[in-house]
């Protein structure tokens, strides 16, 4: 019933009995009253603490994909774990500069942390170096997003993106980084963690998984988010939200090792000639 949205409680019951009623006049009370009738809402978020495997039955599909697949997601995790090592040691050089210059230029912490949705709804703390003022406050950005997902023409900026320009939250120095993508290397810490991987989605804000229509719940289903992907070597802020979501959902069905390869070797090209970005 995926026209219905915000439904919980009473409607949840309500779903319930008809569906019940209408077993009955079709195979009987007495057949009924052998029968389990579950709902679930979808998507369904778990609580890692809470040892809860619902995802397992309600995205069977996407499990048995999985375990089809499971030395290709050894291998991918394999590469995540020494890939984002090898870059935490290699880069420490770039981290400690930008650290530098951030505490600087302006007022507040080097790394910025958000919450962020993960594989199956999860939440997990999402780091970045900070490329904004400190205390800066979220509405603007929360509308355009809103915009964007829904499609509005006004989403389209004056220079041909379709991504939030002239943002006073935005120090000089974070737009340089933002520009280059260097805001990002911290990420390298949440690959490592096991939160995201080197290749996926990027990771959305709770606020816009809250504007998705249905099937856009799958890139947050089909695969683990990724610190680059298909979107950030082909797109960026050049194209709409839902060819950067069929970007995506493209990826997961498709994905190999090689494929990941390809992207990572491409991704470093993509940063520095700052296309697409802005």
């Amino acid at each position: 019933m995926t026209e219905l949205s915000g439904c919980d409680g009473p409607c949840i019951d309500a779903i319930a009995q008809r569906f019940s009623a209408a077993l009955v006049k079709v195979i009987g009370a007495e057949e009924v009253a052998r029968l389990r009738v579950s709902i679930h809402l979808y998507p369904q978020p778990v609580e890692p603490e809470s040892g809860n495997d619902d995802e397992d039955v309600i995205y069977r599909d996407l499990s048995k994909t999985s375990a089809r697949k499971s030395l290709d997601r050894l291998l991918k995790r394999s590469i995540d774990i020494i890939g984002s090592t090898l870059a935490l040691i290699l880069l420490s050089p770039v981290f400690l500069i930008i650290a530098l210059l951030i505490k600087f230029t302006s007022r507040g912490s080097v790394f910025y942390s958000q919450k962020r949705v993960g594989q199956y709804g999860r939440l997990f703390n999402f780091y970045k170096f900070r490329s904004m003022y400190q205390g800066s406050d979220s509405s603007r950005h929360q509308a355009y997003v809103a915009k964007l997902i829904a499609g509005s023409k006004d989403a389209l900026q004056e220079n041909g993106s379709y991504k939030l320009v002239n943002d006073p939250r935005i120090t000089p120095l974070g737009r340089f980084l933002r520009k280059t993508s260097l805001d990002e290397l911290p990420q390298f810490m949440n690959v490592l963690c096991g939160d995201m991987s080197l290749v996926g989605p990027r990771p959305p804000l709770p606020y816009e998984c809250a504007c998705y229509q249905q099937w856009h719940k799958r890139r947050v289903l089909e695969i683990q988010p990724g610190l680059t992907g298909l979107w950030q070597i082909k797109g960026r802020s050049r194209t709409t939200f839902n060819e950067m979501v069929r970007m995506d959902i493209g990826y997961a069905k498709s994905r190999t090792i090689l494929h990941d390869i390809n992207i990572i070797v491409q991704t470093p090209v993509a940063m520095f000639s700052g296309q697409g970005a802005s």
